[in-house]
């Protein structure tokens, strides 16, 4: 367990400097996503080394959203102001990633079979 989340957590910490030294305006979690995907996918770190972690941590997903859902308790204030807006934009941020997310997926998997 301590190397699968050494693996999970160094790439994570990459990212994080990597937009320190940069100065991008990119989250440094997801270039430490991106940076684990690009190491598996190359082969250099094995499902295995990392399989049993990310698995727990998808199946307690829900645990990690207590905490900023609480926080928004702190500022119901200003939500409540602005419930209407709030709720449009994510409503419709929602429709638009899950089209562009099924529309990726559709060129890939045509791209995909053509080969």
């Amino acid at each position: 367990m301590v190397k699968q989340c050494s693996v999970i957590f160094g790439c994570l910490a990459v990212g994080e400097f990597i937009v320190w030294l940069t100065g991008i305006s990119i989250p440094g979690s997801i270039l430490g996503m991106l940076l684990l995907t690009a190491l598996l996918e190359k082969k250099v770190i094995k499902v295995e080394d990392v399989g049993p972690m990310c698995r727990f941590l998808v199946s307690n997903m829900g645990f990690f959203f207590v905490p900023p859902g609480v926080a928004l308790m702190l500022y119901f204030d200003i939500i409540a102001d602005s419930w209407l807006a709030i709720t449009v934009a994510t409503v419709v941020s929602t429709a638009l990633v899950l089209l562009v997310t099924g529309r990726v997926h559709q060129y890939f998997r045509h791209a995909v079979h053509r080969k």
